[in-house]
């Protein structure tokens, strides 16, 4: 690392790898700041919870940046959900797509929950899955049929509970003032 890198880190307590470590676990592995906390008790690193919530605020773009462009491809398998938030008390759907290894391929806000959104998200991805895994919304079947005929269709159910864990943290932390539909 060049004197540069090193510098931003000037003020911090802790070494710019433990910073930079407990930064990239955050957004690498979707962790919540309480877990990183964690994982570094066990490896006798005493740190708190709020400064890695600072460290990832001040340090995260940059991360978040290199982790996207040395990411090679997405698996061939897409699960994909949508969830209702409410954003200054007008109702939206967050709309996610993961692949079988649950990393995040894209993530969508949409005023509606119609055929033209679903369509919208799938026309997002230059890739063409091999197989997708839906609830049984009818907008997942019209998007299917007109935009990605040739990929497998999988609504059974509970074939879908990976993209539904995926919203999980968007529930749970109450962020946008979401609720489970």
């Amino acid at each position: 690392m060049d004197n540069q890198g090193i510098n931003i880190y000037k003020r911090y307590r802790f070494p710019p790898e433990i910073i930079q470590y407990a930064v990239w676990l955050y957004y690498r592995f979707n962790l919540s700041h309480r877990d990183i906390e964690d994982l570094l008790s066990e490896r006798s690193i005493i740190v708190s919870y709020e400064a890695i919530r600072i460290w990832c605020r001040k340090f995260g773009a940059q991360y978040a940046r290199r982790l996207k462009r040395n990411h090679q491809e997405y698996g061939d398998t897409f699960f994909i959900d949508e969830v209702f938030v409410k954003i200054q008390g007008k109702q939206h759907y967050l709309w996610r797509a993961v692949d079988q290894d649950g990393e995040v391929v894209d993530v969508f806000l949409q005023p509606r929950r119609d055929a033209k959104a679903a369509k919208r998200l799938f026309k997002r991805h230059d890739a063409e899955p091999r197989k997708i895994v839906t609830d049984k919304l009818r907008s997942y079947g019209v998007a299917h049929r007109e935009l990605i005929p040739d990929t497998f269709h999988d609504t059974r159910q509970y074939a879908n509970n990976r993209a539904e864990l995926s919203h999980q943290p968007t529930r749970v932390s109450g962020a946008c003032g979401s609720s489970n539909r």
